[in-house]
């Protein structure tokens, strides 16, 4: 019995320290709080919290989760301390606050203005912000809500909404989150973050650019802005070294839609902004996204002579509706870089080339080499135009086991170095003898139900 109360008031004990060290606020340890009504001569505890976000991040040292009181806060918030892998640093807002940044109150000047800056910090994580309203109308400044830049490595951007992020500069620059490899970068993590409702000038939405290696974008939801959704970029002399290119990453789960450069003051009526783009990037899965209401659904090509994106797997994209086309390869003209050692397969690209444009479903451009197009489900649009390919340049490329869909009163076309051709004509070009021109049978393509029946020809040609 004297054993069972001793156990008792163990627990007992046990449970009062539980609650005074971890459910009370107040008397965590590695914790920073930050709100609107602190003053940073505070010690930054949830009941003496600091008042700025610059004085959070100064005293964010390996370890501290900074949790940041719901309200506006005006500042930029400049990362100011690494963390390391056991001890990381933590920004984030109190419990479920909302917590804004915004840039209307920041100065416009020549250079970079960014909301949030990581430069050359290690094994941190922003959590959870809204970032929004940064404008400019200089054409010599680029507004950027998330900015990743230097040797920095093992950060996470994760759960952020970015906002707003504006440039009205025809020769302008924004960027919703841009990661910068000027320096060796790596183990870089962008998940369910949200990029909406920004006028990028002549940048991305998202971009990963420079030397950056090991990186996943998972998850994002990117949508209604004027450039580029997701851009995976090298050779553009962002980094000294000689792996000046974005490589051995994912881009997976993302929702990009209504991205469009058409009336952007940098663009004019060109549709050119892609979804995903891989700009010159190296060995990148591209997997399982959806892309819809854009200018080109997905590109893979480098927009430097000489320069190719290369071992590109793009696979089980869900890509539709799309203004110019559905997949580009290639580069735009002959000044450009080209596409090689890339596989695109068990995509579903269903009605692209809304606009006219006359880019099909899959535009095959210049200098693509060694690239297979094999098991996707392919609709046209209102042009009709399945496969579109008005260059001769290319080599060593493969179709294999396409489902092209077969509708009732209408015809399509493959063009191929110019020519338009029937199906039979194409694949007799193009040497393939496995393809088929059929219904898919999905199960409700009306309403963006591209799930396939059990007696779909595609599972079939898949086996």
């Amino acid at each position: 019995m004297k054993n069972h109360y001793i156990l008792l008031l163990f627990l007992l004990l046990a449970g009062v320290f539980l609650y005074i060290v971890w459910i009370n606020p107040s008397l965590r340890a590695n914790e920073i709080h930050v709100a609107l009504d602190g003053d940073d001569v505070q010690d930054g505890s949830w009941k003496k919290p600091v008042r700025t976000l610059k004085q959070a991040a100064t005293l964010a040292k390996p370890g501290t989760t900074v949790y940041i009181h719901a309200g506006v806060y005006t500042e930029p918030l400049v990362i100011k301390n690494s963390g390391t892998k056991a001890k990381p640093v933590v920004f984030r807002p109190y419990r479920n606050d909302e917590v804004i940044l915004s840039g209307k109150k920041l100065k416009s000047q020549d250079g970079t203005t960014a909301l949030v800056t990581i430069d050359g910090k290690a094994y941190v994580t922003i959590r959870g912000l809204i970032i929004e309203d940064i404008k400019t109308k200089r054409a010599d400044e680029t507004v950027i809500g998330i900015y990743l830049t230097g040797p920095s490595h093992n950060v996470t951007l994760e759960q952020n909404t970015v906002r707003r992020i504006e440039t009205s500069s025809k020769d302008g620059n924004g960027h919703g989150i841009a990661v910068y490899g000027t320096e060796p970068m790596h183990d870089i993590t962008l998940t369910k973050n949200r990029v909406e409702d920004c006028r990028l000038g002549s940048s991305e939405s998202i971009v990963l650019n420079g030397d950056i290696q090991h990186f996943t974008v998972k998850e994002n939801r990117v949508s209604r802005n004027d450039n580029i959704g997701i851009d995976l970029i090298g050779h553009e002399g962002v980094a000294t070294s000689g792996t000046d290119y974005v490589r051995d990453g994912i881009v997976t789960g993302n929702i990009v839609h209504d991205i469009s450069s058409y009336g952007n003051p940098a663009y004019g009526d060109a549709y050119a902004a892609g979804g995903i783009y891989v700009d010159g990037g190296k060995n990148i899965d591209i997997i399982n996204n959806t892309v819809y209401r854009s200018d080109i659904g997905i590109e893979v090509t480098s927009e430097h002579r000489g320069k190719y994106a290369e071992q590109i797997n793009v696979v089980g994209n869900t890509v539709y509706e799309n203004y110019y086309t559905g997949i580009a390869i290639g580069g735009y003209d002959s000044k450009r870089g080209g596409t090689r050692q890339t596989v695109i397969q068990q995509n579903v690209l269903y009605r692209n080339d809304t606009k006219g444009e006359d880019g099909g479903q899959l535009l095959v451009q210049h200098y693509v080499e060694t690239t297979r197009f094999e098991e996707n489900t392919v609709t046209a649009g209102p042009s009709r135009i399945m496969i579109a390919n008005y260059v001769s340049s290319g080599s060593t490329n493969q179709f294999a086991r396409n489902v092209y869909e077969k509708e009732s009163g209408k015809t399509s076309d493959w063009i191929w170095k110019e020519d338009t051709l029937s199906f039979t004509a194409f694949n007799k070009q193009v040497s393939d003898a496995t393809s088929l021109y059929t219904d898919p049978l999905y199960v409700n393509a009306e309403d963006y139900d591209f799930r396939l029946k059990a007696n779909s020809p595609v599972l079939k040609l898949r086996k």
